[in-house]
């Protein structure tokens, strides 16, 4: 079940991560139940969840909505874990600058401008996104897992291939 305000109270500033699924949303917490968010189609109610339309846009909006408007039905939580990393900025400016991005249209891109770049720019002064880095480091070990497992295939039919076409030889 979904924390809810009264579960989780953030407070002006944090990041709020919404779990979709497949992928997460992230937003900024602004103040009496609301969050400022960078808003691909996909995060267009009529777009549906699992709108591919996100993968293949240029363009978002900065929105202001809602917390609940935004998670729905999902679970969601409180999520400033890069604080250790880096000094979040004032909650104020933060805030501020958060709301005075909204109806702005903003370039979108899911590797590099996606929501979860645009909410830690705006807490941290850093574009960032984790969500992208583990997909890149999944993509690196999945593709070094296969280079070595062609690599043994090929080691295998070295040493086993040749011995068969020997016996052929000698028969």
């Amino acid at each position: 079940m979904a924390p809810t305000l009264y579960d989780e109270k953030p407070m002006p500033g944090d990041l709020i991560e919404i779990f979709r699924g497949s992928y997460q949303h992230w937003a900024v917490y602004v103040g009496d139940g609301f969050i400022v968010h960078l808003a691909p189609p996909s995060e267009v109610p009529e777009a549906g969840v699992n709108s591919m339309m996100s993968v293949i846009t240029e363009k978002a909006m900065v929105k202001k909505e809602e917390l609940w408007d935004v998670v729905g039905t999902n679970r969601w939580t409180i999520n400033n874990g890069l604080d250790e990393k880096y000094e979040p900025r004032p909650a104020r400016a933060i805030v501020k600058e958060a709301c005075g991005l909204v109806g702005e249209e903003l370039p979108y891109c899911l590797f590099r401008g996606n929501c979860e770049h645009f909410a830690n720019e705006l807490r941290y002064g850093k574009a960032e996104s984790r969500q992208v880095r583990k997909a890149g480091e999944t993509a690196v070990a999945v593709g070094v897992a296969a280079v070595v497992g062609l690599g043994i295939v090929a080691l295998a039919g070295a040493l086993f291939g040749g011995s068969k076409k020997e016996n052929r030889n000698k028969h």
